[in-house]
């Protein structure tokens, strides 16, 4: 095989239609354009999902829910999780090294899921009454 003899497969690319060559092509006088309107005239164009001046399907649908953008920045985790940190000092830096806290986030929040059996010392993130109580409970503090 040479590269100069690669032809595409039978039928995959047809041939190009000329149209507005006469009554007898089938594509004559308006050129599969139709009559009249918008998309008739050279030029005709309109944005995705203009409807013509009405309202736009898009528009007269009610918004739903809510999406944060601060949501990316903030990660959860769980209790059960710290044991796996070797150190009993706990801060967000300690978290990124273990781990458990991936490189975009910016804050971390500790969520009461599990237990934890040992003492430790956390600070520098953001704990949920649950978490801070069980911690506490198993002789470790919060800052």
């Amino acid at each position: 095989m040479r590269l100069n003899t690669i032809k595409p497969s039978e039928g995959s690319r047809p041939s190009r239609t000329r149209v507005g060559r006469g009554i007898g092509s089938g594509l004559g006088k308006t050129a599969g354009r139709g009559h009249k309107g918008q998309h008739a005239r050279s030029g005709g164009y309109h944005k995705v999902g203009f409807e013509g001046g009405q309202m736009p399907l898009q528009r007269r649908l009610p918004k739903v829910g809510f999406r944060s953008l601060k949501k990316a920045d903030t990660e959860q985790v769980f209790l059960y999780q710290l044991d796996s940190v070797k150190s009993d000092t706990i801060d967000f830096a300690t978290l990124r090294e273990a781990g458990l806290v991936s490189s975009r986030a910016k804050k971390v929040k500790i969520v009461l899921q599990g237990s934890i059996d040992r003492a430790v010392k956390l600070s520098g993130v953001m704990i949920t009454a649950g978490a801070k109580a069980a911690i506490e409970a198993a002789g470790g503090s919060v800052e």
